[in-house]
């Protein structure tokens, strides 16, 4: 397993080194403008004039002051050598021939090497995920990221290591030139090897980062949330919405969803959980405006939970049924959140709920019937002890036992 990572290491190594080179490759014009050098604070540089044959004695010159740093008789031919260069050493150079022509100019700009970047990836659907860095240090110089991916093989499956179908391939970034680029079509359950490779004229970096959908899942909040109040219920909410638009609607890969909800004057949160796109919320405060919130997660728990949704506002409505042309002029909504009230909470119980007067009824039903056979029962006994009836005479044979004894 370890020769199988290392192998793996070495081919991603070698693509980005490949991708350097090529870079490299295209001269000092690949980085910025012509005449550019780039080095590092407290190390060695050597400059070279340009223009001039190797050999060929100059005068070097900084920043246009008439003091000398090398004469043409150094022995050191066309180049400048600095044995450690500091913040104060940036400028432009300029080399002139013992004649006194001005033969090139050369721009230094410090900077340092690139230090390894820091990445993440998330996924907002299970088909694609996108990955993000940033610089580990600030370099100072001009920087590229050279960006690609591979699925990982399956432990021990040696022939599947060089296969086309595993990559690499490059990840685009998206838009062109952010810190940012998109895997599409991924598979749920496959993993990947995410290489960010960080270039600048100093040298490289790379970072190697395995992630799986499962484990990156966040999906988008969901859209189009609406909180309505339920004309005649002053303790109802109805909450709807629906799925962000960025995951793909099929049947095997669904979302479950949190509703929290809470009224103006408290600032604890009540939740809900619900799979459909709807919810009836039955405890509200009558009388307060509410807010109402959601997020989502995939139906069977890969990832996490998104992030929650803007509020949405609504006060229950009052007591009274309304008629239709009522209804069509009810306030119901809205996205606004008013200011809290310093009135106390009429925590009070809505007997206008028909469940509650169902529940009620059915209360004083079972008490009115055992009342009615309790009463029959001791009318009963009554009958049989008193005296003089019909049961008077065998009185003493009342508490006596049903079989005699002989």
């Amino acid at each position: 397993m370890s020769s199988s990572r290392s192998g793996l290491s070495r081919v991603l190594v070698a693509v980005a080194a490949a991708a350097l080179v090529s870079v490299s490759s295209a001269g000092p014009q690949a980085w910025g403008p012509s005449g550019v050098q780039y080095g590092q604070p407290g190390r060695p540089l050597k400059l070279l004039c340009p223009g001039v044959t190797s050999g060929t004695s100059v005068s070097w010159f900084q920043d246009g002051e008439p003091r000398l740093l090398q004469g043409p008789n150094s022995g050191l031919g066309h180049e400048l050598f600095l044995a450690q260069v500091e913040s104060t050493d940036e400028g432009t150079y300029t080399c002139q021939t013992p004649d006194g022509a001005l033969r090139g100019m050369v721009i230094l700009q410090l900077g340092y090497p690139p230090a390894r970047p820091v990445v993440s990836c998330q996924a907002t659907d299970y088909e694609n995920f996108s990955c993000t860095w940033s610089p580990g240090q600030v370099s100072g110089l001009p920087t590229r990221y050279l960006l690609s991916y591979r699925k990982k093989t399956v432990p021990g499956a040696e022939g599947q290591r060089m296969s086309a179908s595993t990559g690499p391939w490059p990840c685009p970034q998206e838009p062109p030139g952010a810190a940012r680029c998109v895997v599409h079509g991924a598979e749920f359950w496959s993993q990947y090897r995410i290489n960010v490779t960080e270039v600048n004229p100093l040298g490289s970096n790379t970072r190697l980062l395995d992630v799986s959908l499962q484990s990156i899942l966040r999906p988008d909040p969901p859209q189009g949330l609406r909180v309505e109040s339920v004309p005649g219920h002053p303790r109802r909410l109805h909450a709807s919405w629906m799925y962000p638009a960025s995951w793909p609607r099929q049947p095997h890969f669904l979302l479950k969803f949190q509703l929290q909800y809470r009224s103006a004057q408290y600032p604890v949160w009540s939740t809900l959980e619900s799979t459909g796109l709807e919810e009836m919320i039955t405890d509200a405060v009558e009388g307060l405006p509410h807010a109402v919130r959601i997020s989502a997660r995939d139906f069977l728990d890969a990832g996490t939970w998104s992030a929650w949704s803007p509020e949405a506002w609504a006060t229950p409505s009052s007591g009274k049924i309304l008629n239709h042309k009522e209804e069509q002029n009810w306030p119901s909504f809205s996205t606004t959140p008013p200011q809290p009230s310093l009135q106390p909470d009429p925590w009070q119980l809505d007997n206008s709920d028909p469940l509650e007067q169902v529940s009620v009824l059915a209360c004083l039903g079972i008490f009115s019937f055992l009342g009615l056979l309790a009463g029959a029962l001791a009318l009963g006994l009554w009958l049989k002890l008193r005296p003089g009836g019909k049961a008077g005479s065998q009185k003493s044979g009342f508490w006596t036992p049903m079989i005699p004894v002989v």
